[in-house]
C-alpha cells in the first residue's frame, strides 16, 4: 500500500500597509497565484522517442504586474511538464509564444446578453499555457455535407471556426491527437481544452498514450480536498479544478462539481438543442457518435442541487482563495474522471470579457515581487504519493493536488550517501527514480522544499 508524506510551505509574503491598493493587490489571487519561473526550461517528447528532448524555452510565468485597473502576465506559453507526442499526425510543435496576457484585477458580472466563447485563446492556466474552449474550429458544412474548416477539410462559409449548425467537438473528436496531459499545439500555441491533468491518473483512462509516454500534467484529483486554483478565464474570473465545497458558504461535503448539460436523446441530427429545425448534419453512427458535436448536448438546469453548475460551467460560492465568494468556473468531469462537456468555461462566459493579449504594457504598473516561486497566500500544504513499495524497477513520487514550489527529491542508501538526485518542478506532477541497477535493501527518499523536508523508506527488492 502507498502511503503519503506531507510538506508544509511557509508564508513568506509582506504586506505594505501603508498603501492600502498594494495590500488589494498583493492579496489578489488573480495577482499571485501564477507559478513563477525565470531558470528552468521545458521539453517535448518526440513520437516513438520515450525519452524527453529539451526545448530550451522557459516554462510557466516570467513575469506579474497590475496597476489599478489590469494585471499582466508575462509568459511563454511553455508549462514544465513534457509535451508531446501527437500522434494525429499534427506537424506542429509547442513554440515559444512569448505573449502578455491582460487580464481585469476586478471582474465584473455581464448584466446583458452573455458573450459566446470563440476559437482560440479564452482564458490562461496558472503555468502560463493557453484554455481554448470546446471546439476545433471544425464544422459541418451543409453546402457540402462534409466537414469544413481545419487542416486538411474545405474552409467553413464566412471563414475557420464560424459557427455553423454542427460545431465539432476537440475533446472527442481529436482525442488520437492530445498528449498524456491531455494538451496539443494549434500553429504552435499549446493549450488544453480540458481539465488538464494525466490520462493515466484517471479512473477509466479513454487514451492509452501514457502507456508510452511518462504520465504529467499540472495537477493530479483529488476527490477528498477542495480543487486548486488552476486559472483564470478572459472575463478575468477564476478556474478551479473538479472538486468544491458542496454548499456555496463553504461548508459541508467536498464533492465533484457536475456538468449540466447532458447528450440529447438523437439519432439524427436536424434540430438545435431548443428544438429549432436546422440544416442536417451527420446520423449518429461510430464515426459520428453523440458527443461530436456541440450541438448533441443540452442543458438542463438544476435549480436545488448546488453540485451542479450553471450554463457557463460555473457558479458562485465560497472558494479556499475567496472566502467570501466569488463566481468561480470548474473543470468538469464525470464519476471516472473523464472530461465533461462544456469542460472548462462555456460556451458562454459569466462576465464581461475585457481580457485579452496585449503586445505591450501601455500604463505604469508594480511589478509583483514573488518569493522564491513560494505563492504568496495562506500557508499551503501539498502530498507527495510515493509508490511502488516494495520496489524493483521504477520509484514514482506522485503530488496529491498542485504543487507551487519546486521540490527537490533525493535518493540515499542507509549510510547517507546519494545515489540519484532529481525534482518535480511547480506544475509537475510526478517525478522517478530509476532503480534497476541499485543492490537489494533499503533506501530513503528525501523530499526538500525551501527549508521544509521530510523523507519516506522505500526498500528494493528483485
Amino acid at each position: 500500500m502507498s502511503k503519503f508524506m506531507k510538506i508544509k510551505l511557509v508564508n513568506h509574503s509582506i504586506l505594505f500597509f501603508f498603501v492600502p491598493f498594494l495590500i488589494q493587490a498583493q492579496v489578489s489571487p488573480v495577482v499571485n497565484s501564477w507559478l513563477y519561473n525565470t531558470t528552468k526550461t521545458g521539453s517535448y517528447y518526440a513520437k516513438g522517442n520515450s525519452t524527453t528532448i529539451p526545448n530550451n524555452i522557459l516554462v510557466n510565468c516570467q513575469e506579474v504586474s497590475y496597476s489599478s485597473n489590469w494585471v499582466y502576465i508575462k509568459t511563454k506559453g511553455i508549462p514544465s511538464y513534457p509535451t508531446g507526442p501527437f500522434l494525429d499526425g499534427n506537424p506542429s510543435q509547442s513554440s515559444n509564444q512569448n505573449r502578455i496576457i491582460k487580464l481585469p484585477l476586478k471582474p465584473v458580472k455581464n448584466s446583458g446578453t452573455p458573450t459566446g466563447t470563440r476559437p482560440g485563446n479564452i482564458g490562461m492556466f496558472i503555468n502560463g499555457v493557453a484554455l481554448f474552449d470546446y471546439r476545433d474550429g471544425v464544422a459541418w458544412n451543409p453546402n457540402t455535407s462534409s466537414l469544413c474548416g481545419g487542416p486538411g477539410n474545405p474552409p467553413c462559409p464566412g471563414g475557420m471556426g464560424v459557427e455553423m449548425d454542427w460545431n465539432r467537438d476537440a475533446v472527442v473528436a481529436e482525442r488520437a491527437g492530445f498528449d498524456c496531459s491531455k494538451g496539443h499545439p494549434a500553429m504552435g500555441n499549446y493549450h488544453h481544452h480540458q481539465n488538464p491533468s494525466t490520462f493515466k491518473l484517471d479512473i477509466k483512462n479513454v487514451s492509452t498514450i501514457c502507456n508510452l509516454y511518462d504520465a504529467d500534467g499540472l495537477y493530479s484529483l483529488d476527490s477528498t480536498k477542495h480543487s486548486p486554483l488552476i486559472g483564470f478565464a478572459y472575463d478575468g474570473f477564476p478556474i478551479y479544478g473538479a472538486y468544491g465545497y458542496k454548499n456555496l458558504d463553504g461548508k459541508g461535503d467536498i464533492v465533484r462539481m457536475k456538468s449540466s448539460y447532458r447528450l440529447r436523446n438523437i439519432s439524427t441530427r436536424t434540430t438545435s438543442p431548443t428544438g429549432t429545425s436546422v440544416p442536417a448534419g451527420p446520423n449518429v453512427s461510430n464515426t459520428y457518435p453523440l458527443g461530436y458535436f456541440k450541438e448533441d448536448y443540452e442543458y438542463i438546469a438544476h435549480p436545488n442541487q448546488t453540485d451542479y453548475l450553471d450554463e457557463h460551467n460555473g457558479r458562485f460560492c465560497v472558494t479556499p482563495e475567496y472566502p467570501n465568494g466569488i463566481y468561480a468556473y470548474f473543470a468538469t468531469v464525470d464519476e471516472k474522471w473523464n472530461s465533461t462537456y462544456p469542460y472548462v468555461v462555456g460556451p458562454t462566459y459569466y462576465g464581461n470579457v475585457t481580457g485579452t493579449t496585449v503586445s505591450a504594457i501601455n500604463e505604469a504598473v508594480t511589478i509583483y515581487q514573488f518569493t522564491t516561486g513560494i505563492n504568496d497566500q495562506n500557508d499551503a500544504e501539498f502530498d507527495l504519493k510515493v509508490f511502488p513499495n516494495p520496489s524493483s524497477n521504477i520509484v514514482v513520487i506522485m503530488v496529491q493536488g498542485l504543487v507551487k514550489t519546486d521540490v527537490q527529491l533525493q535518493l540515499v542508501d542507509m549510510q547517507g550517501k546519494l545515489v540519484q538526485a532529481t525534482e518535480i518542478l511547480a506544475g509537475q506532477t510526478m517525478g522517478y527514480f530509476d532503480i534497476q541497477t541499485l543492490y537489494n535493501g533499503v533506501y530513503f527518499i528525501k523530499a526538500t522544499s525551501g527549508t521544509n523536508s521530510t523523507q519516506y523508506k522505500i526498500n528494493v527488492v528483485r
